[in-house]
């Protein structure tokens, strides 16, 4: 088996004499994967396809094609669908995810403290702190996956590498592989960027708080495109509600 797979990777992604390269190898998908999803390299606007999930949540998708896959993660705090972000929109927002009154607060001075100018339509900086999911493609920081593109699309390649470098072939990642995936991803004298991820991995392993402490791939790949916080704030509430299209 070994050897048949070795056959079909063609492209060499380590050499011994570094050994960060045989730590951290890269998404090298054999013909199988290509053939499931191709082009994994080419960044997708509305989808976020991965190898599990070629087709992303497709029903979400569909209902979301106007947006792109940043967009949509940004989408489920834009309670009145108007394109912007109030700061007690957030609030709102992680307070039904489950996040309580101090943790939810504090993810809104996060926020909007930073991402709130970057996508302001104008020079002059918003008095209200308000985000808009119009511009939101400018508030990308370094130091993250690099999932996300400079125009907010989805790249399956880059979702693939973090999770092969990362989770030492398991199907999701626990706090320890979280915590070396952000020492790994760090690029120099980038602190918006280095604070930036560690907020964004921590609020996700509080959202999801797995049992067997691991999160799930394809959780964390729903929490990519937003589809996910709808479904467990309706669980939260008790109600099999969905957010209007």
């Amino acid at each position: 088996m070994a050897d048949v797979q070795k056959q079909n990777v063609v492209v060499q992604t380590a050499i011994p004499e570094v050994r960060v390269t045989i730590d951290r190898p890269p998404f090298n998908p054999v013909p199988a994967q290509r053939k499931n999803l191709p082009n994994a390299g080419t960044a997708r606007a509305h989808k976020a396809a991965t190898t599990t999930a070629p087709d992303g949540s497709p029903e979400w998708a569909e209902r979301h094609s106007h947006q792109t896959v940043l967009q949509q993660h940004c989408d489920f705090f834009d309670a009145d669908s108007d394109g912007i972000i109030w700061p007690l929109d957030t609030y709102r927002g992680f307070y039904a995810l489950g996040y309580g009154f101090f943790l939810s607060l504090l993810a809104v001075l996060i926020i909007h403290a930073n991402f709130s100018y970057p996508t302001c339509p104008g020079m002059i900086p918003d008095p209200f702190f308000r985000v808009y999911i119009s511009n939101i493609h400018k508030a990308k920081h370094g130091s993250d996956t690099g999932t996300y593109d400079n125009e907010g699309r989805f790249t399956p390649q880059k979702f693939e590498d973090f999770f092969s470098k990362y989770s030492n072939g398991k199907d999701g990642l626990t706090a320890t592989d979280i915590w070396l995936a952000l020492k790994g991803q760090r690029v120099v004298m980038d602190p918006i960027g280095w604070g930036g991820a560690f907020f964004e991995w921590v609020a996700t392993y509080i959202l999801l708080w797995p049992e067997d402490g691991v999160i799930k791939k394809e959780d964390v790949r729903r929490v990519y495109d937003g589809s996910i916080f709808v479904e467990i704030a309706s669980k939260r509430a008790g109600t099999a509600k969905t957010k209007a299209a």
